[in-house]
């Protein structure tokens, strides 16, 4: 498999901070997301990569293993104990031991050093001839769902290599929020225990609704007259329409906040966020004759 230099797929230094690589991953998710990219194959692709760099770069002990291991630091710990266990030997009286070290920037690769202290054919073996076990891949996959699919849990079903995988997404999950699955990765080797599947969400956003964590925004319309006198709207919420009392003498811009009509609050059964709404006061813009002479009236009393 070729590898892929996650650093450059950011394009970031390798000494760039935790913040620095966020960074670069919102600007590319944005950049190569697929409803800005439909049918665009190679957006996808780079989609993909962008969030398994992210996945690996933004986790501190990833990370680590990845600088010092490349495109096999998902085996850092296999190889480490495969390490102790060769120096163990040659403590014994094994002289056959072999070092290894890898400098910064060195081609060599890691599966090249571990055939040659364990023969081809990917048959390891340890101190006492027992065979070295290696997890499997870990595997990435994107599911996109709409807001309002998440407004409530979700039950779907993922075929990964032939297998069907039935999960129970919680409500309230987040656009670009990412959650393991364990076990369902690649096969292990040697009888090594399969890898972890990471499912990153793409959340659709089609109404007319902001979200914000649990947090939900809008913006409300009210007529002139009422904004002036006072009186009841109704307001669309995600649960239904609410009546709400609007005071006289409310401003453009008065922000109301319904508490609890939010979202859900991820894996919070029966806790919600609150929904906050922007008044925009309506204006007018065809008036009769008669309408307008009534608002010339008002401006000589010095009201309007």
């Amino acid at each position: 498999m070729e590898f892929i230099d996650y650093y450059k797929v950011l394009g970031v230094d390798k000494k760039a901070s935790t913040e620095d690589i966020k960074k670069a991953y919102r600007k590319l998710a944005r950049k190569y997301h697929p409803d800005l990219n439909p049918n665009d194959k190679e957006a996808e692709m780079n989609f993909k990569r962008a969030n398994e760099a992210n996945e690996v770069l933004s986790d501190p002990e990833k990370r680590k293993k990845y600088d010092e291991y490349g495109q096999d630091w998902q085996h850092a710990e296999e190889f480490e104990r495969a390490k102790r266990s060769r120096a163990q030997q040659g403590r014994q009286g094994d002289r056959s031991g072999y070092t290894y070290s890898r400098t910064s920037g060195s081609d060599q690769d890691f599966s090249d050093f571990f055939e040659s202290m364990f023969g081809g054919g990917g048959q390891g073996f340890g101190a006492g001839g027992q065979r070295v076990r290696f997890r499997g891949q870990d595997y990435n996959a994107q599911l996109q769902l709409s807001l309002m699919d998440v407004y409530t849990p979700q039950k779907q079903t993922l075929t990964v290599n032939g297998k069907n995988i039935r999960l129970t997404i919680p409500a309230g999950i987040e656009d670009g929020q990412t959650i393991k699955i364990k076990g369902h990765g690649g096969p292990g080797i040697e009888g090594g225990p399969a890898g972890d599947l990471y499912i990153t969400f793409s959340i659709v956003n089609h109404t007319a609704f902001k979200r914000d964590g649990a947090n939900l925004y809008k913006t409300v319309e009210v007529p002139l007259v009422k904004a002036v006198l006072g009186g009841e709207i109704q307001v669309e919420t995600l649960t239904g329409k609410v009546k709400l009392k609007v005071a006289a003498g409310t401003d453009n811009g008065t922000k109301v906040k319904l508490k609890g009509k939010g979202f859900p609050k991820y894996k919070k059964e029966g806790q919600f966020g609150d929904l906050y709404l922007t008044y925009q006061v309506k204006i007018p813009k065809q008036l009769t004759q008669e309408q307008r002479e009534l608002f010339e009236s008002l401006e000589k009393t010095n009201l309007v």
